[in-house]
């Protein structure tokens, strides 16, 4: 069996990670999003993938290649234009070669167990069609699956006012060819796109037998920022530890730690796991680094530095003295000494941040900084929980940052002194 992955979205939610990479590419536990999946579903029997690509997706090639590191054959398809799911499904019908396949969201993970056991369901059962579903706390946001016994009746895609069902569409489905028939004649939705959900509505009301499939293990739908936290929580617990650079003296590690080759742990560092440090990093000395953080490859943690519950993407640099806290850091990122980014409000709330113009509840009373590429922050830099700075934005020493900042930008601040003429004796302490 072949799977297809769509992943030529922008991921604009996730911005500013997202305005230099493409989301399926951001990396979770130590590895890119895709990644994860790839290896998932080379554990499921699959071994020929077709990915639909489109934003920034020279990025996927270089991260992904053909897929010799993995054991699959990667092949991919451009997505020249955004046109929704159901067209980019459409794309993959000479690949599948009028054989059964797995259809994936990009952006979605979940455990191998759940693709097993999906192609399982599918070979036993021989349905028209498969759909995932899983439940979440506030199904709203997704697209709800209504079911009668194992049978799909109706897919209510988001958005939607009410939840007639706690199911929802996880991403995820396996069809066999007929599916393809059902997309050409799939109308546009309001959204002005062909959405693969009409076009499994078309197969329920032609009486096609469309089956319903819960996940029994974790997944995550990786939408904002903070899903990339929330996922690294759980897949760090799953890396494998080992320990391959370099360990000085009174150096304490509490596992599970993996950490990588040419990397050095300088002495006083307290490592309380689980925490992924990759290849060719230089830690401490006399640093913290608290659970369920993530570090690249090539980065520098200073001198009594925290970094808690943190993804810190290659190349950067945290310099001495400095706090960073359930934030996320891109690439060659540079923090000024004594850089500090607040996680939580005095009032101890929820954080709510602006997204593409809306107000949205991230649901989590901590919530650091997102950071995209080649940021540098001056000396003394505080940042106010859920700030955003765009890549390559310079922010000058001593600033409290309480709001966005766009790409390419310098903030400053203006500062007067003020000067009086004092008397020396006065102020000798004799």
């Amino acid at each position: 069996m072949k799977a297809v992955i769509l992943a030529a979205g922008e991921g604009t939610r996730l911005r500013p990670l997202t305005i230099t990479r493409p989301k399926h590419v951001l990396p979770i536990a130590g590895k890119p999003l895709l990644e994860h999946t790839l290896e998932a579903l080379k554990k499921a029997g699959i071994s020929e993938v077709l990915i639909v690509v489109g934003y920034l997706k020279e990025k996927i090639f270089e991260t992904l290649g053909e897929g010799e590191k993995f054991g699959i054959r990667i092949s991919y398809i451009v997505q020249p234009e955004v046109l929704g799911t159901a067209h980019a499904t459409g794309l993959a019908e000479k690949f599948v070669e009028k054989e059964p396949f797995m259809l994936i969201n990009g952006d979605v993970i979940t455990k191998e167990t759940t693709y097993q056991e999906l192609k399982k369901k599918f070979e036993k059962e021989k349905p028209d069609a498969i759909i995932a579903v899983t439940q979440v706390p506030n199904p709203s946001k997704y697209g709800i699956v209504q079911t009668e016994g194992n049978r799909v009746k109706r897919i209510i895609e988001k958005p939607i006012q009410t939840t007639p069902s706690d199911n929802v569409n996880a991403g995820i489905y396996l069809f066999s060819p007929v599916i393809f028939e059902a997309i050409k004649q799939t109308e546009k939705s309001q959204r002005g796109e062909y959405e693969i959900t009409d076009s499994i509505q078309i197969l329920i009301n032609q009486g096609k037998t469309v089956l319903v499939y819960k996940i029994t293990t974790y997944w995550f739908d990786i939408g904002h920022p903070w899903d990339l936290l929330d996922a690294n929580t759980i897949l760090i617990k799953d890396a494998e530890p080992k320990i391959e650079g370099e360990i000085e003296d009174r150096v304490t590690i509490i596992p599970p730690v993996h950490i990588g080759k040419n990397t050095i742990i300088r002495s006083g560092t307290y490592i309380r796991g689980p925490v992924h440090i990759g290849e060719d990093c230089d830690i401490g000395p006399n640093s913290y680094i608290r659970e369920c953080t993530t570090v690249g490859n090539r980065c520098h943690v200073g001198n009594a530095c925290e970094i808690k519950n943190t993804i810190i993407l290659d190349g950067t640099k945290v310099a001495h003295l400095s706090y960073v806290g359930d934030s996320i850091i891109g690439e060659n990122v540079n923090l000024g000494a004594g850089t500090i980014t607040a996680n939580l409000r005095l009032d101890e709330k929820c954080i709510v941040i602006p997204v593409k113009g809306e107000k949205v509840d991230t649901g989590r009373r901590k919530l650091g900084a997102m950071i995209g590429d080649n940021v540098k922050t001056g000396i003394g830099t505080t940042i106010m929980p859920g700030v955003k700075i765009g890549p390559n934005s310079l922010i000058g020493p001593n600033i409290n940052l309480f709001e966005d900042v766009p790409e390419n930008s310098l903030v400053v601040q203006k500062q007067v002194l003020e000067f009086k003429k004092i008397d020396p004796e006065k102020t000798s302490g004799e």
